[in-house]
């Protein structure tokens, strides 16, 4: 068989002699020949079809490290590393999306609002160790300004979870909607870096970490943070909506239209999460939305979403009369009279007219 020279097989594959030069360097096409006293390079044209694959794959964006783990392996293999490849490639540009938008809807803001209602909250919150653990590692805060629920996972996920909210207790000082972005994620940042100090310390710490699901007040806006699977939810107008987006190997299998809400509730790996933070990589959805009198909104951890079914969390928030107290005992208690399996973590707020509230 005739071999091809690079320039040939340059032309034949539709790469450079560069794009060549530098896929010989790292072992991802090896000429046939390379002339001992030219140094010139020859290829079999039988060589093109893996030249092109690897073309392919560089175009699809996959990183030359992780072409090389996976080049000459069977098809299905390859296919395999593609397909994880565009998963963390959506979530990357999921999660540029969210944070574009969020800077669009601040810019448009901090240009074109006007003063709002002066809101407040009546307010409370609580955890529950449940039926079948041993140890509480959900944690609940509410305050004046802030409402916040962690679920700690882990050896350390009682700690972690606890951390987490003390991270954000500083918060029910901040001033504005602008500053109380900027504030929660230095929050996010301090406490990841108590995480990672903890688990470098500590054994206990090193696969551990928590969820976090947290709102602060100012004046008609809420500044949202949310990571992992602990939700969100607001009642308004009595219906309920769930405002965050599990961050979860279920909820991702839910996304890509393979398994059904229904079917997630057995999932076997319904508690995976796929952010969290503590060791676990991610970047925590931030949010700014518009808050009214009559709101009434919801954190949870897992432990009661996971075996509520959203109906009944609705006509409990829904009840009249009900304080905020009251509802977050009544949530607890449906948890656990759904079997309990997990810890639970509730944390109520009423939104009001700051004079109402007073």
């Amino acid at each position: 068989m005739k071999l091809l020279t690079i320039g040939e097989f340059a032309r034949a594959s539709r790469l450079s002699p560069k794009a060549l030069r530098l896929y010989d360097e790292l072992g991802l096409l090896r000429p046939v020949r390379v002339d001992e006293y030219s140094g010139y390079r020859y290829y079999s044209p039988d060589q093109l079809d893996q030249a092109r694959l690897v073309a392919w794959l560089r175009r699809a964006g996959l990183p030359l490290a992780t072409i090389a783990e996976i080049n000459g392996r069977p098809p299905a293999e390859v296919a395999a590393a593609v397909t994880a490849f565009l998963r963390v490639a959506e979530a990357e540009f999921s999660e540029r999306k969210g944070l574009a938008l969020f800077l669009l809807d601040y810019l448009s803001e901090g240009q074109t609002a006007m003063p709002g209602t002066q809101l407040a909250i009546r307010y409370a919150a609580a955890s529950d160790i449940g039926r079948e653990r041993d140890r509480n590692q959900d944690a609940a805060y509410a305050g004046t300004r802030l409402l916040a629920v962690a679920d700690g996972w882990g050896p350390g996920g009682d700690a972690a979870s606890e951390a987490v909210i003390d991270a954000l207790r500083p918060l029910e000082s901040a001033e504005s909607a602008g500053d109380l972005l900027n504030a929660l994620s230095d929050a996010i940042t301090a406490a990841t870096s108590s995480l990672r100090a903890a688990a470098e310390s500590d054994p206990e710490f090193a696969d551990s970490g928590s969820t976090l699901t947290a709102m602060l007040w100012s004046g008609s806006r809420l500044a949202l943070v949310h990571i992992g699977d602990s939700r969100a939810y607001l009642l308004r107008d009595g219906g309920l909506f769930q405002i965050t987006h599990d961050h979860s190997i279920v909820q991702s299998l839910i996304d890509a239209g393979r398994l059904t809400p229904e079917e997630a509730w057995s999932h076997p790996q319904r508690a995976m999460l796929l952010k969290s933070l503590g060791t676990t990589a991610g970047t925590p959805d931030l949010s700014l939305h518009d808050a009214q009198a009559g709101d009434r909104y919801l954190l949870c951890s897992d432990g009661l979403s996971a075996v509520v079914p959203a109906a009944d969390i609705r006509e409990t928030l829904a009840a009249q009369e009900s304080v905020p107290a009251d509802a977050v005992q009544r949530l607890i208690e449906l948890a656990n009279a759904a079997g309990g399996p997990d810890n639970i973590a509730c944390a109520v707020a009423d939104v009001t007219a700051a004079a109402a509230a007073a």
